[in-house]
Order: C-alpha cells, then sequence, then structure tokens
C-alpha cells in the first residue's frame, strides 16, 4: 500500500514488499506507528495524531517526532530485499530539529541513507504532516549490527 506524499504523486514511492514486511516492535505498535514505504535506502513511517501522542499544550510530544525520525532512518539503512537476511542497526548519534506543528492529522517521516561503510552509515530524515508542513528534520549516524535477527 503506498500513500501520496506531500511533495510526490502517487505511485511513484515504493510501498512495503509483503515478503519482507516486519511486524512493528511493541513499541511502535502501542503508539500506533507504521512502516507504509521501505526499499534501498528509503523508509517511510506513518503515524495518526491522535490523544495520546500529545504533549500538555495539544501538539504531539516531541519524543513523536524523535521516533518517527530514528525509526525512518534506521529502517533506510536496514533493508535488504531478502525476507532471510533481516539486518538490524543501532543508532549511535541523532539531531532533532523541531520546525513547526502540523496543520494535518498524520505525521509521514520519510528518511534516506546518504552514505556510509561497512558497518556505519548516515542518513537524514523529515516529519511532515499530510499538508505538506515541515514539522521536524534529523540527521543520523547508525550502526550495523552483526548476524541476523
Amino acid at each position: 500500500m503506498t500513500h501520496d506524499s506531500p511533495q510526490s504523486g502517487a505511485g511513484d514511492l515504493p510501498g512495503v514488499d509483503p515478503a519482507v514486511a516486519e511486524e512493528p516492535s511493541p513499541m511502535l505498535a502501542r503508539l500506533g506507528c507504521r512502516v507504509t514505504g521501505w526499499a534501498e535506502g528509503y523508509a517511510r513511517v506513518e503515524q495518526e495524531i491522535v490523544a495520546h501522542i500529545m504533549n500538555r499544550y495539544g501538539i504531539p510530544h516531541g519524543g513523536i517526532y524523535a521516533v518517527l525520525l530514528d525509526t525512518a532512518m534506521g529502517h533506510a539503512g536496514a533493508y535488504t530485499g531478502d525476507p532471510d537476511r533481516k539486518q538490524l542497526t543501532m543508532t549511535l548519534s541523532m539531531t532533532t530539529n523541531f520546525v513547526s506543528r502540523p496543520k494535518g492529522t498524520r505525521l509521514i517521516a520519510e528518511g534516506r541513507r546518504t552514505s556510509g561503510g561497512r558497518s556505519t552509515y548516515f542518513a537524514e530524515a523529515e516529519v511532515r504532516d499530510e499538508t505538506g508542513e515541515l514539522c521536524a528534520t534529523g540527521t543520523g549516524v547508525f550502526r550495523y549490527r552483526k548476524g541476523a535477527a
């Protein structure tokens, strides 16, 4: 299933191949986050704006943006295309910039692997809402975990 990106037309973004789709971690499942796009060097993660992710000001808590950015960047570097060769990654460092509050009802994080080597990689991500409003940006350094899950 693919979704329109705030910056792209329908159909030009990858969905998730059912053969390599993974169940969300317990934390992501509890929050309601879901990976809606995953391909080589790219991942998209979405979160509906619901009451349990709001802070005391009535806007999404900053930690939600960090989770979405981290998950999108981590998945962007972990895609193998092979369901028998699962790649795990771990975050070494991450910078988060809070830009604006959402105008819509859904947060959409898109992460991209930007460079790297055999053991570490660099990534960047943005969180927008479905109206295209830029809410947060992030960059990170990730390590590939040894061995399959």
